[in-house]
């Protein structure tokens, strides 16, 4: 159950939106995770100031998911989105930020788990 949401500086076409989701859906495994219940946001053209600066191009990247992973799953993670950012959009890695939120409450079709 793991949500990924991404909010950009920049605008994104449709196509990239679909890179972005399917690469972040086959990047969900290094969390032990599947795509199949996988949801991903994107907000673009978000402002975004870092150092008191405002980016031109810059990410804040929040993953949210039911259990949790090791922190060198979180490593690596964070470096994949990175990647699949800095490739799409061209956000360069020293503008993003990633946090992860593990949960042990998740709700899904009017039930939780």
């Amino acid at each position: 159950m793991p949500f990924i949401d991404s909010k950009v500086t920049v605008s994104v076409t449709e196509e990239q939106k679909e890179h972005i989701k399917a690469k972040l859906g086959r990047a969900v495994s290094i969390l032990h995770k599947g795509e199949t219940y996988l949801m991903v946001g994107i907000s673009e053209n978000y402002d975004l100031w870092l150092g008191g600066r405002k980016l031109e191009r810059g990410a804040y990247v929040e993953v949210s998911l039911f259990g949790k992973a090791s922190s060198s799953d979180y490593a690596r993670m964070t470096g994949e989105i990175c990647r699949i950012l800095h490739e799409e959009l061209g956000i360069p890695a020293e503008c993003v930020y990633v946090t992860y939120h593990g949960l042990s409450d998740w709700g899904w079709n009017g039930t939780n788990f």
